[in-house]
Order: C-alpha cells, then sequence, then structure tokens
C-alpha cells in the first residue's frame, strides 16, 4: 500500500467560472469584478495548462480529460470530489451538494482509463444520499492516510458523519472526525472540505490546528497523526486563505516526492515551513490565483489521485 501515486486525473474547464451554487458555504470565493466570463474561463485555462506542464516535467503522468461543452459545470476542474481511485480495483463516487456539480460525473472517465490499461473491479456509488440530502464530497471531504488505515474528515454541509463511516467502514479506514471553522465576518462557521486545511503527506502533516475549536477534536486529531509517525507542521487561519492547507504530496521521475501547491499557498509559508517540508520532499508551485478565485478551491482540489493497478 503507498500513500502517494505518480498518477493524476484532471478535467481541463471549458466554462468555468465562479459557481454561485458553491459560494452560500464556500467562503473563500471571491467574484472577479469587471472581468468577462470567457476571460475568466481563458485565465483559468491558461493556469491549468502551466499546472499540467508543471507536473509533467517532473514526471508525474497526468491523464487530462476535457470537460463537456454542453453542460454548466463551472467547477468540472475539481474533479477529486465526485470520484476516487483505491489500489484494491474500486472506485468511489461520491453526492455533491451543489445541483450543478453532479453533471461532472462522467463514466467516459472509466473508459479512458480501462483504455489506458487500469483495472476497475467495482464501483461504491454513494450518490443516491442526494436524495436524502446528505453529502460526502470525495477526497475534498475525505483525507485517507492509506498506510495507516485512517480517514480524517472535517464535517460541513458537504461532509456527513454518517456517510463518513459508512464510506470507513466500506474501504477499511478508522474514522477521525472533527469540524473545522474559519471566521466569516465576525462568526465562527465550518470550512467547506478537510483538504482546504490539511495536508497528509507521507512522514508530515500541513494542518491548521487553530480552526479545530474544540478542543478535545484538536488534541484526538494530533495524537493519530503523531501515532501514525506525520511531523505536524502547523499553519495559521491566514495562511489557509491563501490555501496552504490545499497541497499534495506525488511521486515523480524515479519515485521522487514532491509536494504540489499552488504560488499563493508557497508565498504565504515562513522560512522555517518551507524548511521543514523540504527535509522530506521538494515543493512545486503553479500560479493558480484566478482558479482560486473563483472556484475557492486549489492545486490539491485539481487532482483526482490514480491508485489503481495496471492489467
Amino acid at each position: 500500500m503507498q500513500h502517494t501515486t505518480d498518477t493524476i486525473l484532471m478535467v481541463r474547464p471549458v466554462n468555468f467560472r465562479m459557481n454561485e451554487q458553491t459560494a452560500v458555504n464556500n467562503y473563500y470565493q471571491t467574484a472577479m469584478k469587471g472581468v468577462l466570463p470567457e476571460t475568466v474561463n481563458v485565465k483559468a485555462q491558461q493556469e491549468f495548462d502551466n499546472f499540467v506542464e508543471k507536473l509533467t516535467t517532473i514526471g508525474v503522468q497526468v491523464i487530462v480529460i476535457n470537460d463537456n461543452e454542453k453542460l454548466d459545470t463551472p467547477d468540472s476542474i475539481f474533479p477529486n470530489n465526485w470520484i476516487s481511485f483505491h489500489e484494491n480495483g474500486t472506485v468511489g463516487l461520491y453526492p455533491m451538494f451543489a445541483e450543478n456539480r453532479r453533471l461532472e460525473r462522467r463514466e467516459d472517465v472509466f473508459d479512458v482509463l480501462e483504455e489506458k490499461g487500469f483495472v476497475i473491479n467495482d464501483v461504491l456509488d454513494y450518490t443516491s444520499a442526494e436524495e436524502e440530502g446528505l453529502f460526502l464530497e470525495g477526497t475534498g471531504s475525505l483525507l485517507l492516510d492509506r498506510v495507516n488505515g485512517k480517514a480524517y474528515c472535517a464535517l460541513s454541509a458537504r461532509a456527513d458523519e454518517d456517510l463518513f463511516i459508512e464510506f470507513c467502514e466500506d474501504f477499511d479506514y478508522f474514522p477521525v472526525v472533527f469540524t473545522a471553522y474559519q471566521t466569516v465576518e465576525g462568526e465562527r462557521k465550518p470550512i467547506y472540505h478537510t483538504n482546504v486545511m490539511m495536508c497528509l503527506a507521507e512522514n508530515f502533516a500541513v494542518i491548521c490546528l487553530e480552526s479545530i475549536d474544540d478542543k478535545k477534536e484538536r488534541k484526538q486529531v494530533l495524537q493519530h497523526l503523531k501515532e501514525s509517525g506525520k511531523e505536524i507542521i502547523s499553519i495559521t487561519e491566514s495562511q489557509v486563505e491563501h490555501f496552504a492547507g490545499n497541497m499534495l504530496q506525488v511521486r515523480g521521475i524515479n519515485d521522487e516526492l514532491f509536494l504540489i501547491m499552488s504560488s499563493s499557498a508557497h508565498q504565504s509559508l515562513t522560512g522555517s515551513q518551507i524548511n521543514t517540508i523540504t527535509k522530506h520532499c521538494k515543493i512545486v508551485h503553479s500560479s493558480l490565483d484566478t482558479i482560486e478565485a473563483c472556484g475557492g478551491g486549489s492545486a490539491r482540489c485539481m487532482m483526482a489521485e490514480v491508485f489503481l493497478l495496471k492489467a
């Protein structure tokens, strides 16, 4: 069992914009005033293409799927919320909070992967929970420590506890549940996705501990991370706003490890934090300013890890 993969699925946007349906509880989204929607989409495509080029340069296998022009899918650039791929050949399909995000789920993704030799044995489909108004948005909501068999989940409108427990039972993970908050106009409100405030790497974890208001929950999360041998790199809520929690460790050429993040996230890190990370792996960052502003997501959200084995 490996914690990291060298294969990533990404979706190139064709209708990217600020999604009004997700903005109701993603407080990181901001409208770009005075910028035409076409311009926003072109900028997002440029950022996407530059990001893919950086990943391929370090040896990451990137499978790029083009979004469907006929669908209103402004957030298709974030595929990790609707699908996950596992070493045992199982694929997870997830219930999405925003109705227009449900259109992102595409069966042709399976065909593309199978054509490339990946083996899909089973599909665990949780999407019927949408009918009950319950959601669990893939590896946005779930942070998986595959080696230690633990799953971390910050509860929110997009991460239902019962569904999370069901996932853990199905995939054999020990559940670590908590709530992470951000301050919005003086009020503490749940952070919409776990992967915004936390990143799990092989030997370290980047986490915003101050966002976990409940001291018992904070202590429990810390205890699980330390038990699993992770060095803790604590980030601030201000750094979270620059997407410093939204990172992913990947494998590149010769199995070398890299931590992938946006340039905004990288600029927000302190020298000490960078030194701690680079003890473990190299950093690669790319400018994702438009995607972050309109989408309220960053580098991690754009990458769906492929752990499927090849035939």
